[in-house]
């Protein structure tokens, strides 16, 4: 293979910025973005104004049967997940998915045996076991640098949902959107990549009385770590103060917190916190050129739909729990 013809379904925020990653990554290959595809037409010309060569679709079947392509990614919303990958995986195309896998876990099992059995490269869009400061922390954890690990806070606090640059359709209803979703799938994806399968052992989820298709509004919850280490899970969003989206490892000699996304600190006993330096040089992004490392038969790390499917038992169990109206 000396080149790979790539499609986008779906030119939200992550799809166009995945075309640039494709545009702008230097790989092993050529990758050329030879189709893309959305329902909406203002959105398709307003792309078509900018990249006249590449042929656009609303239809997203039309452009799998019409295009003659190596890789699709995957950027619809949640619930649409399922169909376009099984129908990529019909004609065999390497799948490249937005995270979460699919909106259900009967989906996501569905979606992991068909893409065993179409034997191609399938992959879901887990971006932070290959974040410098997730790097760092997983080799601080390995080493023991605060001790056992006696248990880990998760904080996601949103002062307003969605956040002012994600404004969609989808972002706020009860059956694909949320915070738990769309930012918790990251955290717990990343918690069972650095320290273990996770399970829930209870939540309580709260949403708005007044709107009932609206999505959670606070999360209590407690999950726990094969080996048995217990995660906290609090989260709440519309309310006065800060963002904080952070993970806290409490320790037996000390503590290592990840604060809003890459902040790595850590600090023994007794004593405050303080940075820990992380070399952006470890970075392993963009996952883009790992999917595209191991359709070339290359070393490359990526998460594969059975990873999706582990990530979603923990989604689901969470979303599926007992619930409460405020």
């Amino acid at each position: 293979m000396t080149s790979l013809k790539m499609a986008v379904i779906g030119l939200g925020k992550m799809g166009l910025h995945m075309i640039h990653q494709a545009e702008n990554t230097q790989m092993d290959i050529s990758v050329e973005i030879t189709a893309v595809c959305d329902a909406n037409e203002q959105s398709l010309q307003e792309f078509a104004a900018t990249r006249p060569a590449v042929k656009t679709y609303r239809d997203y079947k039309q452009l799998l049967d019409e295009q003659q392509i190596d890789l699709v990614y995957i950027a619809v919303p949640p619930k649409y997940h399922y169909p376009v990958v099984m129908d990529a995986l019909d004609r065999r195309i390497h799948v490249f998915c937005e995270k979460p896998l699919a909106n259900s876990l009967e989906e996501a099992r569905k979606m992991v045996e068909a893409a065993e059995q179409a034997g191609v490269v399938h992959a879901v869009h887990f971006s932070m076991p290959h974040e410098s400061a997730v790097l760092k922390l997983q080799e601080m954890v390995k080493q023991q640098a605060v001790g056992d690990i006696r248990k880990i806070d998760l904080i996601l606090q949103f002062p307003q949902w969605p956040r002012s640059w994600q404004q969609n359709e989808w972002i706020t209803s009860r059956d694909q959107g949320g915070f738990i979703l769309e930012v918790g799938i990251h955290w717990i994806h990343m918690i069972q990549n650095v320290f273990g399968r996770l399970r829930v052992l209870n939540a309580q989820v709260t949403y708005p009385a007044d709107q009932p298709d609206a999505c959670e509004q606070e999360v209590q919850a407690v999950l726990e770590v094969q080996d048995g280490t217990r995660v906290h899970l609090q989260g709440i969003s519309h309310f006065a103060g800060e963002e904080r989206v952070s993970m806290v490892v409490y320790g037996t000699e000390g503590t290592i917190a990840l604060e809003n996304w890459e902040e790595l600190m850590s600090g023994k006993i007794g004593q405050p916190l303080s940075p820990v330096e992380v070399l952006e040089s470890s970075s392993e992004l963009p996952v883009l050129k790992h999917v595209i490392a191991r359709i070339q038969e290359k070393p490359g790390r990526i998460y594969t739909f059975h990873d999706g499917y582990e990530a979603q038992q923990v989604l689901e169990a969470l979303r599926n729990s007992n619930s409460s109206t405020n």
